[in-house]
């Protein structure tokens, strides 16, 4: 891990070195947000990206880097809490989905398999929300480290679109490089578009407004059109 100052008040830090950094940063944040929680540690917020954890302090108190420190090298050292959500991540969230995408077979082409066996892979694996962005609602999902590695190896391989479109409907199923996604409005977009569902995603009356959120786990279940 490598420590990066980000203005005044904030520490980013750079998993790109790890073994596997999308994990390695997606655990990193759950335990920082823990430490945060029961008052080990005094942040204003963690922000978990694809390989990078932004660590922001409070404006003009400096960020806590020994306490940053320790947590992560806890974490590394194995010692998490049993009510750790980065091992304890609760049920998942189902997304009921249709696969019937427009980019559905152009996926499997690219992945060298049938179009069953591409919705058998995405179905099967466990989904980790690994960071928000984009869109409000919008996940980014990497599969989780309990997954089988023929199905990762298989879905990495369906990268993105060669040209992105200028408008996805809403409640899309995405993939691309090795990432999934459910739109949650009509936006641009150039992830090849697998299915639909009809869960909605962001809800600004809701409390949260989101149905996701970093570090929970989510299913893709088959349901036909």
């Amino acid at each position: 891990m490598r420590e990066h100052p980000a203005g005044d008040d904030a520490l980013l830090l750079d998993f790109s070195g790890h073994d596997d950094p999308a994990s390695a940063a997606a655990h990193a944040a759950t335990a920082l947000r823990r430490a945060a929680d029961d008052g080990r540690l005094i942040v204003a917020d963690v922000v978990a990206g694809a390989e990078t954890v932004l660590v922001e302090a409070l404006p003009g108190t400096g960020v806590n880097e020994l306490g940053v420190r320790r947590v992560v090298h806890d974490l590394a050292a194995g010692h998490r809490r049993a009510d750790d959500p980065a091992s304890n991540s609760g049920d998942p969230v189902v997304i009921a989905t249709a696969y019937d995408g427009p980019d559905l077979a152009a996926a499997a082409s690219i992945a060298c398999c049938s179009v069953d066996d591409l919705i058998r892979a995405h179905t099967a694996v466990l989904w980790r929300v690994q960071f928000m962005g984009f869109a409000p609602g919008f996940g980014y999902l990497i599969p989780d480290g309990s997954s089988e590695i023929s199905d990762i190896e298989l879905l990495a391989q369906v990268g993105r679109r060669g040209q992105s479109r200028p408008a996805v409907p809403s409640g899309s199923v995405a993939a691309a490089a090795g990432y999934s996604a459910v739109y949650p409005r009509e936006s641009p977009g150039g992830w090849h578009l697998l299915g639909r569902t009809t869960r909605r995603m962001w809800d600004s009356s809701a409390v949260p407004p989101a149905i996701l959120s970093t570090g929970s786990t989510v299913r893709f279940e088959q349901v036909r059109a």
